[in-house]
């Protein structure tokens, strides 16, 4: 499981070092681990040597950082030329790039023709222009020039130094010009920013280099599963299971004009593995449901008739009063129960945390306006991680908010953000297959207090922790449809299932 925190907890983490001298070596420590990632991706296409290498260096120890890793790059045999965006520069880095025989270039009016040029043809770009205390994004020249590279596109490939320029590196939020990285080489400590919003977005990979502040980091502000994990939040049929003590999970959901939405809830929740589906519905989507999957028991029933585990409620239900009703009994009967899309509406002002809520960022703003605050669709999207934690805040609730990445946040204030799903995802039907998911693990979980315990997560999380178990093992599926081309939802839970058998396998190997 990785572990993220704020630009300013990590610099809390290294005032101890720094105010003991050791400033210096924590820059080196970065610049190597820097170098190396940047050696590795000149290497993955031919090498260091003769190869064109670019550092965008600005002002603070990001700049430094920068211009000390490219001065180990020109020591391999690159030609490497620093362009500075700012009249203050890290002088003793400078010196050691300038020592290495690398070549320095002023960002200028006058220059910056040149430098596009010379940042567009790069086999290698180092984007060292603002760190964790850069606000409010870049600014002037440097964010002309990172305008017109971004319409140009860069013909190697591009590494950022700690964060890429321009992404908070607290919330992922950005402001204007971002130049989106292949790589994220970061220092100390995972950086929030890089999980959530713009900042996962253009982040790309990331690696974090260990500078020697084990000892002195907070807890985290951000977690994310890692496939390795997956195991220990799925419950593992064992020899004396029978159907009820695997899990039953009631689902509530589709409507005569949405009768497809129960039927893609209901065979995602099969896929992921459960022991039985208690489906309650109107008789037209009954009908379909037993047609589909025999293996539901359907009914027209109650929810206080039903004998389950756990509730999935709203997919496809918001124009039928009878599963509104449904929806309103399952949330007030104290069983885990999921809320998605025509359920939201009728959630009460406070709930548990075992009520989890998937919106996407809309219904997350109606949510929150329901309450009394006006927001906006694109500033959720913009701090997905404070919104989510807002509205588990507000509602007592566990919220899993979709997107590009999935952010979810339990009222004690645990947040995962998970960024394992493909674009090929974005299609009708989606949520309702990670709704099914998510339903069938808390049903499989419902009488697991400690699921979160083998990943040393308190139990007050234990929601949170298996709806991003759902949101990671809907990304993985979701990755596999699509190497067979666009993604058909209905098709996914076959790869539901095969993204199960290689997530539990021991050791833990998952191919996509």
């Amino acid at each position: 499981m990785l572990s993220a925190y704020t630009g300013n907890q990590v610099r809390a983490a290294e005032s101890p070092l720094l105010e003991a001298g050791l400033g210096d070596e924590l820059m080196q420590r970065a610049a190597h681990g820097l170098a190396q990632a940047c050696a590795a991706e000149l290497q993955a296409t031919g090498g260091s040597y003769g190869r064109v290498v670019v550092v965008l260096a600005g002002s603070g120890n990001n700049g430094g950082d920068a211009l000390y890793a490219g001065a180990r790059l020109q020591q391999r045999g690159a030609g490497t030329t620093a362009v500075l965006t700012s009249d203050r520069v890290h002088t003793d880095a400078l010196a050691a790039f300038r020592a290495a025989g690398g070549r320095v270039e002023h960002l200028t009016a006058a220059t910056q023709d040149r430098v596009l040029e010379r940042v567009v043809a790069a086999d290698l770009v180092i984007d060292g222009i603002l760190g964790t205390g850069g606000v409010g994004g870049l600014r002037g020249a440097a964010a002309d020039l990172i305008g017109r590279v971004n319409a140009r596109g860069v013909a190697g490939r591009v590494v950022a130094c700690d964060v890429p320029s321009g992404v908070n590196a607290d919330t992922g939020e950005s402001s204007g010009e971002v130049l989106a990285a292949d790589l994220t080489v970061t220092f100390g400590g995972l950086k929030s920013g890089l999980l959530a919003g713009a900042g996962a977005r253009a982040a790309g990979r990331v690696t974090t280099i260990d500078i020697g502040l084990a000892e002195t980091l907070p807890e985290p502000t951000v977690y994310s599963l890692e496939p390795a994990d997956f195991r220990h939040l799925y419950a593992r049929p064992q020899p004396a299971d029978h159907k009820y003590s695997r899990g039953v999970l009631g689902i509530a959901a589709g409507s005569a004009l949405y009768p497809g939405a129960a039927v893609l809830a209901t065979g995602a929740a099969l896929a992921t593995g459960v022991g039985m589906i208690r489906f309650l519905g109107p008789a037209p989507v009954t009908t379909l449901i037993n047609t589909v999957h025999p293996e539901a028991v359907c009914s027209h029933g109650s929810v206080s008739d039903s004998h389950v585990q756990a509730w999935l409620v709203g997919p496809g239900a918001a124009e039928d009063p009878g599963q509104r009703q449904r929806a309103r009994d399952a949330i007030a009967s104290g069983l885990p129960t999921v809320v998605d899309a025509g359920a939201l509406p009728l959630l009460p002002e406070a709930v548990g945390s075992h009520v989890i809520l998937t919106p996407h960022a809309g219904e997350l703003a109606a949510l929150l306006e329901r309450r009394g605050e006006t927001m906006e669709r694109q500033a959720i999207e913009a701090a997905p991680v404070d919104y989510a934690r807002r509205a588990a805040e507000a509602t007592g609730a566990t919220v899993l908010l979709k997107g590009y990445t999935t952010v979810v946040a339990a009222p004690d204030g645990t947040v995962f953000s998970q960024a394992n799903a493909t674009p090929w995802l974005a299609t009708a039907g989606s949520g309702d297959t990670l709704a099914g998911i998510l339903g069938a693990l808390v049903a499989t979980n419902a009488r697991n207090n400690d699921a979160g315990a083998p990943l040393a997560l308190p139990s007050s999380s234990r929601w949170a922790a298996l709806a991003a178990a759902a949101a990671m093992l809907h990304g993985l599926a979701g990755q596999r449809a699509a190497k067979r081309g666009p993604i058909v939802v209905s098709d996914l839970p076959r790869h539901i299932g095969r993204a199960i058998h290689e997530l539990l396998r021991d050791p833990p190997v998952y191919t996509g």
